[in-house]
């Protein structure tokens, strides 16, 4: 996949991670220009701004499934001019925009709890639900004054939302069933690996409603539920977060899934994220169709991780692929996928070892790759890292370069919400001129 011609002694640099947003950037100077494909790794979800103020611990709610009506009377007023986000349909509101009695409100209410949100003129909004502990007080979880937030309309966006990607099982047999503010579920994450969901309650409001979501997965045939809200944005929403059993038996050690031919283990208690990095799975392929088309026959995948990106280079036909992470732990699964897709051992290299002295090893002993994978983790965990992430993203790149053989590729990813697309392009186009 190009974005534009470039001569056949050109490297390609596709910096790329969701497929929704391709970008072909204008050409370099001459002589040096690649041919790229841009689209940033973040995830679709609205910037991370989280400042939370913690107060007291979380007040006990009710159990969602014994909760009667919304109640129509716990209105929240917005500050004068503040209800044009949600009149764009944005589903947070910070607390600056909240008048003080309707965060007074917020905070004597249990977490999560729902309420009507009305412009200061008093003209309904949107339903939404307070997290008296997050910056981001409320979250917005209907737009419909007939349809507050409670455990049918939960059951009916739970359903559409598997509902919308069962033609995903053509190609692998996990896959993000909800994806939080996009199916209208603030906060709320379900991954599907086979027969075993895993959720993350992200937001209060879907804390609140915890047993209506266990119901709403159950009722979509799924016998077990494991939680992993064990990501740093459920403890700046105040909430305890965690790992639990929500419904079933405890998970196997590995699940076994597909994905495009190719078989992997799947560490949902352990591993990163919930598990697996199902977001990359067009990426996966990307990489196999540059694979066969250029018949890339040496490929290095740095922080390799389980080894994803390597799979899928032997799938497609590479001869030799040397992947680099620092987790022993990971490299020892990935060695274990290996063998469980029958690629023999002499078509590769599991490499433990610090990934920007690798490459400085590497380059020092004049090694060269048809295609080259940089898929760091997150280098800026806030918009403070942002100025040392990005000479840490170039420095990798650069390194990266020197190893790309005349017409190779090098996918190279960020995962770092604070890093926006425009200025990762910026990093990359610095790197590589």
């Amino acid at each position: 996949m190009q974005a534009s011609q470039a001569p056949k002694s050109t490297p390609r640099l596709i910096f790329k991670g969701s497929p929704q947003s391709m970008i072909k950037p204008t050409r370099a100077r001459q002589g040096v220009a690649p041919s790229v494909a841009a689209s940033n790794a973040q995830r679709l979800r609205p910037p991370q701004r989280f400042a939370p103020t913690m107060k007291s611990a979380p007040k006990q709610a009710p159990d969602s499934n014994s909760r009667g009506p919304a109640d129509s009377s716990l209105r929240v007023l917005l500050r004068a001019g503040k209800e044009r986000s949600l009149q764009r349909r944005h589903p947070w509101l910070y607390a600056g925009a909240i008048s003080d009695e309707g965060l007074k409100l917020i905070d004597r209410l249990p977490s999560g709890h729902p309420v009507q949100v009305c412009a200061a003129s008093g003209q309904f909004l949107a339903w939404a639900c307070g997290s008296p502990h997050s910056s981001i007080r409320l979250r917005v979880w209907s737009f419909d004054q007939q349809r507050p937030p409670d455990a049918r309309l939960i059951d009916e966006r739970i359903a559409q939302a598997f509902a919308r990607r069962q033609s995903l099982l053509a190609q692998s047999n996990a896959r993000r069933m909800v994806f939080g503010e996009a199916d209208g579920l603030p906060g709320l994450i379900v991954d599907l690996y086979d027969q075993q969901a895993v959720v993350q309650v992200l937001s209060a409001g879907a804390d609140y409603f915890r047993p209506a979501i266990v119901e709403a997965i159950k009722a979509q045939g799924i016998a077990a539920i494991y939680e992993r809200s064990d990501a740093a944005g459920a403890k700046r929403e105040g909430l305890s977060g965690g790992q639990s059993v929500l419904l079933g038996a405890e998970p196997a050690p590995l699940i076994e899934i597909r994905e495009h031919g190719l078989r992997f283990l799947v560490d949902v208690r352990h591993g990163h994220k919930t598990g697996f990095y199902i977001d990359q799975r067009d990426n996966r392929a990307l990489l196999a169709d540059l694979i066969k088309g250029v018949n890339a026959a040496r490929v290095l995948n740095c922080f390799c991780y389980t080894g994803g990106f390597s799979l899928a280079a032997w799938g497609a036909g590479a001869a030799e692929v040397i992947s680099i992470d620092s987790s022993e732990v990971a490299l020892q699964q990935a060695r274990e996928q290996q063998n469980l897709n029958g690629f023999e051992a002499s078509r590769g290299r599991w490499w433990e070892a610090n990934v920007f002295e690798a490459l400085a090893g590497l380059q020092r002993e004049g090694e060269r790759f048809d295609l080259i994978v940089l898929d760091p983790p997150k280098f800026a965990p806030s918009t403070q890292h942002v100025d040392r992430a990005a000479r840490a993203y170039k420095e990798i790149n650069l390194k990266a370069l020197t190893l790309l053989r005349p017409g190779g590729y090098m996918l190279s990813f960020s995962c770092s919400g604070a890093i926006s697309l425009d200025l990762f392009q910026k990093i990359l186009a610095g790197a590589v001129i």
